[in-house]
């Protein structure tokens, strides 16, 4: 018995100052996806919305950090009870967790990991709000926000990365968050917008991005982000999973972008700077599932079919009828679909696991195993969300009125404007002429 007790205190991690340090730089990048989103997201609405939909991301920052800290660590990540949903009382407002207290089984204080889950838990609920644009009061999304976190991220999140989440038990991969955050995210657009209703004006009138160059900027941010969001749900660098996840993450992302350029090039007729962007964003969500599970050619065929489809689906609202506005539905829930059923199929038993898809000789067992996943995630997260919806505009009311819809809902709900034109004058500048000396003549000048 002594020998053994010896052997075990021996394998017990330790704290890794090197780990402890990488997980902080990627918390740190993984939040600022939430301002990359804001931008993203602010360049493709009109001029007249775009300061609602910067707060719309950023209040997530700020309901979603409380929460967590709370009451959602632990419901996420807590004792797990009946494969659903976790508490663990002494994470309640983390008040008895030690300075150097490990995550189980990791070389981590439980505070990065709790502090690098909280980011994933702000973004999700911001994903939303692309959806939703110009029309939903600040106050109502700001309940919405709060109530969706509790009652739909925190048990899926619970579902899929908790110890004991009927997910996770199953053997459903989801890496970084096809699941629990794209899917999840998307599917509760899907659920919002089918009760809340268009835009004034959808189909009818142009509603073009007016900031190409600030929906660039917020793809960058969102590319340069997403490697701590990836690469760093390994928490760790020990045996080289988290640099596969970094390396296919970048050519499932560049295959997307390309795939989805050539689509609209054929259909379109032009390569357009939105659908560089949108391509990419495609690809991000897609490989965020698979990524560690495949190889860098999978990699880069999980991308590639992700931006077709991807860039196929952005239509569909049209035909259907269901305004989604800045295409979540489109991008994060076809993305994140996509990439977490391509597991079953290319899976290659040489990343995170053993576990190998159907064309590496392992079959369809991976495949279905990652239809539960998702479809359950799917229909709940839908279901959930139109219910919270339809609650809150029965109550306080969802939407604006018409008029300040019309007029801009920046102005109603923020008293701001994006672009304060008041000090640019118009007409051509004029250059003081000193009159003309007698006898002379008077000549024009060009100013």
């Amino acid at each position: 018995m002594a020998s053994a007790a010896i052997t075990l205190a021996a394998d017990a991690p330790t704290l890794s100052s090197a780990n402890t340090g990488f997980m902080l730089i990627c918390s740190a990048l993984v939040l600022i996806m939430t301002p990359g989103l804001a931008f993203f997201y602010g360049g493709m609405v009109r001029v007249k919305s775009t300061l609602n939909m910067l707060m719309m991301s950023f209040i997530s920052i700020g309901i979603v950090t409380i929460l967590w800290v709370l009451y959602g660590f632990s419901m996420a990540f807590g004792t797990d009870s009946g494969s659903v949903i976790g508490w663990t009382s002494d994470w309640v407002g983390l008040s008895n967790v030690g300075l150097t207290d490990l995550w189980p089984g990791y070389t981590i204080p439980i505070f990065v990991f709790m502090v690098f889950q909280m980011m994933f838990a702000i973004i999700t609920p911001a994903l939303i709000s692309g959806a939703l644009a110009d029309r939903v009061k600040f106050t109502a999304w700001a309940l919405f926000v709060a109530l969706w976190a509790t009652v739909v991220y925190f048990p899926v999140a619970h579902w899929v990365w908790g110890a004991g989440g009927w997910a996770f038990e199953l053997g459903v991969i989801d890496f970084a968050g096809g699941t629990a955050v794209h899917i999840n995210a998307g599917a509760a657009a899907l659920g919002v917008i089918l009760v809340i209703g268009k835009r004034v004006g959808f189909k009818k009138d142009p509603m073009r991005p007016h900031s190409l160059p600030l929906v660039m900027l917020g793809a960058g941010l969102l590319w340069f982000g997403w490697f701590g969001f990836n690469a760093g749900s390994w928490l760790g660098n020990d045996d080289g999973v988290g640099a596969l996840m970094f390396v296919n993450t970048q050519v499932a992302t560049a295959a997307a972008m390309l795939a989805w350029l050539i689509y609209e090039k054929i259909r379109h007729g032009a390569f357009t700077t939105l659908g560089a962007a949108s391509g990419a964003v495609a690809g991000l969500v897609a490989i965020t599932p698979s990524g560690g599970a495949v190889s860098p050619l999978g990699a880069i065929a999980v991308g590639a079919i992700a931006g077709l489809l991807c860039a196929m689906a952005v239509g569909l609202k049209y035909k259907f009828g269901y305004d989604d506005s800045l295409d979540v539905v489109g991008v994060h829930l076809v993305g994140g679909v996509v990439g977490s059923l391509l597991i079953g199929f290319f899976a290659s038993g040489h990343g995170q696991s053993d576990v190998e898809g159907l064309f590496y000789g392992g079959g369809l067992t991976q495949f279905w195993k990652q239809c539960a996943g998702v479809f359950a995630v799917l229909a709940y997260s839908l279901i959930v969300s139109a219910i919270l919806a339809f609650l809150i505009d029965k109550t306080i009311g969802m939407r604006v009125t018409e008029d300040e819809e019309v007029a801009g809902i920046d102005q109603a709900e923020h008293a701001e404007t994006a672009y304060d034109f008041s000090g640019a004058g118009g007409g051509a500048a004029r250059t003081a002429v000193p009159a003309a000396a007698p006898g002379t003549s008077s000549k024009k000048v060009d100013a």
